[in-house]
């Protein structure tokens, strides 16, 4: 069980580093885009980063569900996967716009964009509440 605990948590911390790193990694590409009129080095790390961590999440899924059976599903297992499940919005609301932004898209104000990349902090925030304290 030790070994599933470390894939998960080294998948998990992957994951989050993309939750944190794109949104903000947009506003600079949206930056680069303006100035180069073109698709650039920045949007091409930022689609890298996108992926690789998309296979992190599926992993710290998959691993989080194995490690919730082997507890018995317990309460806080299912309000943490509640919370995950929002962060898996998060992700795919994020996948969206560095989809349009691989068009040339930028709709979003760069305000709008830092807002966006600190909401995650707070949801993040909440999991490990609920993982640490276990409350039910």
């Amino acid at each position: 069980m030790d070994w599933i605990k470390i894939i998960h948590l080294l998948c998990v911390m992957g994951w989050m580093t993309s939750i944190f790193a794109v949104p903000r990694a947009l506003i600079y590409w949206k930056r680069e885009y303006a100035g180069l009129g073109e698709f650039g080095p920045l949007g091409d790390l930022t689609i890298r980063l996108y992926r690789f961590s998309a296979g992190l999440g599926v992993i710290a899924l998959i691993t989080g569900l194995w490690l919730g059976g082997l507890w018995g599903m317990p309460n806080w297992v299912w309000l943490k996967l509640a919370l995950v499940s929002g962060l898996v919005v998060h992700y795919i609301w994020t996948g969206r716009m560095v989809l349009r932004a691989k068009r040339g898209e930028f709709k979003e104000s760069d305000m709008f964009l830092r807002i966006f990349n600190e909401v995650s902090v707070f949801a993040v925030i909440a999991v490990l509440w609920v993982v640490v304290v276990k409350p039910f």
